[in-house]
C-alpha cells in the first residue's frame, strides 16, 4: 500500500453534507472540508499524505519560522518539502516582524506552496517568548501589520490560524477576525481555546460561531474534534465552513475516513483491525525512513509507533523495547513482530 493510493472506496456516492462538499479558498478548491491541523513535529510530508489518503481534503504544513537564517537548516528543509503532495499545498509560517514574514511568504510560494498560512495560535513557550504564535494576540496593531505584510507580499491566498485570545476574559477573536478579513485573509481557522488554556479544559465553540456570523470568509473550527460525531456536533454548534483535526489524528489517521463515512451514511465505522493497523504502520514507517534517512527516520518514527500501539495489550513493555532500537531495520522488525503477534 502506498500513501499516495486512495484508501477510500471510489465507488461510494458522497452525501450532500456540507462538510463533504468542496471548499474554495482564495480561488483554490480543496476536495472536502475535513482539514489536518498543522502540528510541529507531526504534520510532515509523509503524515500529510497519509491523512489525505484516508480522506482529509486538505493539510497544512508544520510551522516554519520566518527567519532567512533558518531557511537552510535541515529541519526547515524537511518541513518545507512538498514532494508528491496533493494540491493545493499550504505552508505555515510564523514570525513577529512584518518584513520577515513577507519574505518568508514569498520564499514558500517560490518553494511550491500555493497557500500561505500564518500561525497566531501556537501556545508553546519557546514560540511565545519571541512574541510569535498566540503571543501576537496581545498586540492587535502588530497583528494587523503582519497580516497586511503577508497578504501584500504574495499573489496567492493567505490564511490565518489563531485562538480565541491570549488570556481568558480578554478574548479578542472577533476583532482579530474582522481585521483579518479587512486585510484580505482568505480563511481563518480558530482553535476554541486561549493561549492561557494551552490544551487544558474543553474547547469553546460559542465565539467561533460569533465569528462565523460576523465575517464572510470561510471559518474553520478547531479543538477537541476527536470523532465523527464530534465533527458533526461542532459543525452544528458553530455553523463553520470546515473542521480541522489535530491531536486526534495522531496514531489514527483513519479518523478522516471515519468522519466521511458517518457524515455520508449516518453509520459509525468499526475500528480498524490490528491487521489493518499493521499495514498502515509499516507503510508509514517505510515512508518516514525514506524521507528522513536512517538516523532521523528511526527517531521520528518512535512517537508515531507509540501513538499507533496505544491500547494494544502489552504495548507499554513493547514501547520500552522499541525505544531502544537504534536502526530502522531493527525498529521495523520489532514493530512488525509485535503487531503480527496481536493479529
Amino acid at each position: 500500500m502506498s500513501i499516495n493510493s486512495p484508501i477510500l472506496p471510489s465507488s461510494l456516492p458522497m452525501s450532500q453534507h456540507p462538510l463533504l462538499q468542496p471548499l474554495v479558498i482564495g480561488g483554490l478548491t480543496i476536495e472536502n472540508r475535513l482539514i489536518v491541523a498543522p502540528m510541529a513535529g507531526v504534520t510532515d510530508n509523509p503524515f500529510r499524505r497519509l491523512c489525505k489518503s484516508f480522506g482529509a481534503g486538505h493539510a497544512v504544513s508544520e510551522m516554519i519560522i520566518a527567519d532567512t537564517a533558518l531557511y537552510a537548516r535541515k529541519k526547515s528543509l524537511y518541513r518545507a518539502n512538498f514532494d508528491n503532495e496533493i494540491a493545493p499545498i499550504s505552508a505555515q509560517i510564523a514570525g513577529a516582524e512584518p518584513d520577515k514574514l513577507a519574505e518568508a511568504a514569498r520564499y514558500q510560494i517560490d518553494n511550491g506552496a500555493q497557500i500561505i498560512d500564518i500561525n497566531m495560535g501556537c501556545p508553546a513557550k519557546k514560540v511565545c517568548r519571541k512574541l510569535a504564535g498566540s503571543a501576537l494576540l496581545q498586540d492587535e496593531d502588530l497583528v494587523a501589520r503582519l497580516l497586511d505584510a503577508a497578504v501584500n507580499a504574495v499573489d496567492a491566498p493567505v490564511t490565518l490560524k489563531t485562538r480565541l485570545g491570549y488570556e481568558n476574559g480578554r478574548e479578542n477573536i472577533l476583532r482579530v477576525a474582522k481585521r483579518a478579513e479587512q486585510a484580505g485573509i482568505a480563511a481563518i481557522a480558530i482553535h476554541g481555546r486561549t493561549r492561557e488554556d494551552m490544551y487544558t479544559g474543553e474547547a469553546r465553540y460559542d465565539l467561533i460561531r460569533e465569528v462565523k456570523e460576523s465575517i464572510s470568509i470561510p471559518v474553520i473550527a478547531n479543538g477537541d474534534i476527536d470523532s465523527a460525531q464530534k465533527a458533526q456536533r461542532v459543525y452544528e454548534l458553530t455553523g463553520c465552513d470546515a473542521v480541522m483535526i489535530g491531536r486526534a489524528a495522531q496514531g489514527q489517521p483513519w479518523i478522516f475516513r471515519d468522519i466521511e463515512h458517518f457524515l455520508r451514511s449516518g453509520e459509525t465505522l468499526a475500528p480498524p483491525s490490528v491487521s489493518e493497523i499493521k499495514k498502515i504502520v509499516l507503510t508509514h514507517l517505510e515512508e518516514l525512513y525514506g524521507f528522513y534517512g536512517e538516523y532521523s527516520g528511526c527517531r521520528i518514527a518512535r512517537k508515531h509507533i507509540a501513538w499507533y500501539t496505544t491500547g494494544i495489550p502489552n504495548s507499554n513493555a513493547f514501547r520500552q523495547a522499541m525505544y531502544g532500537e537504534e536502526s530502522t531495520a531493527g525498529q521495523f522488525r520489532v514493530v512488525e513482530d509485535f503487531l503480527h503477534a496481536h493479529e
